[in-house]
């Protein structure tokens, strides 16, 4: 029989450390071998360790789970770690996984889908939970706008003409539609209520 997949568990709320204790001990090919409360702990037990998949919460106490990653990795460019999350739309997610974390999930995922994601881990597959994926997928496809073009964008979408944004503003209608082609070229859109449509539909303003 072959020897079981150790994990160590980061996570700084003893609960959730408990919870996936009780979850992966169920399991005859894992075996949890330690617990971390916070960052520094997982970095300094990793090594200690030397654990087949770190399971690593992404929001903990004097070192973050993202800055915890590139540390370990830094030390031991093989370690597998999987980031467990509640933070999905968070940048820390994207920021663990482009320093070489080998996968993320969310908190609210199946007992089953943890457990999947644990062993492709351990066998070095990336694996990304559908909605994190999303996430990050949305972040990267969002065009950067100015604080003034997204408010620009606001009043036009609320019906607004030049002239009433250039009085609200306290800026000339010229500058307003200087803002709105700006805009315009960055969101690839061929109107100004063309380009608020896909503000709003970004996420970029909130009406």
């Amino acid at each position: 029989m072959s020897s079981r997949t150790t994990i160590l568990i980061a996570d700084d709320h003893l609960i959730v450390r408990m919870g996936l204790a009780t979850i992966i001990g169920l399991e005859k090919d894992l075996a949890i071998v330690g617990e971390a409360k916070d960052g520094i702990e997982a970095v300094r037990l990793a090594g200690e360790l030397k654990p087949d998949v770190i399971v690593m919460d992404l929001m903990m106490p004097r070192l973050n789970g993202a800055d915890a990653t590139a540390q370990i990795l830094a030390a031991d460019p093989s370690a597998k770690i999987l980031i467990l999350t509640t933070f999905s739309s968070s940048g820390g997610v994207k920021e663990a996984l482009d320093a070489g974390a080998v996968g993320a999930i969310a908190k609210d995922s199946s007992d089953a889908e943890l457990l999947a994601a644990i062993r492709a881990a351990a066998s070095g597959k990336r694996t990304v939970g559908r909605e994190i994926s999303h996430h990050l997928t949305r972040a990267e496809s969002v065009p950067s706008l100015s604080r003034r073009q997204k408010d620009i964008l606001l009043y036009v979408a609320k019906g607004l003409t030049t002239n009433e944004i250039s009085e609200l503003l306290g800026i000339g209608p010229d500058c307003v539609k200087a803002h709105v082609r700006t805009a315009c070229s960055r969101l690839d859109a061929s109107s100004r209520s063309e380009a608020a449509a896909i503000a709003v539909a970004k996420g970029l303003i909130d009406i």
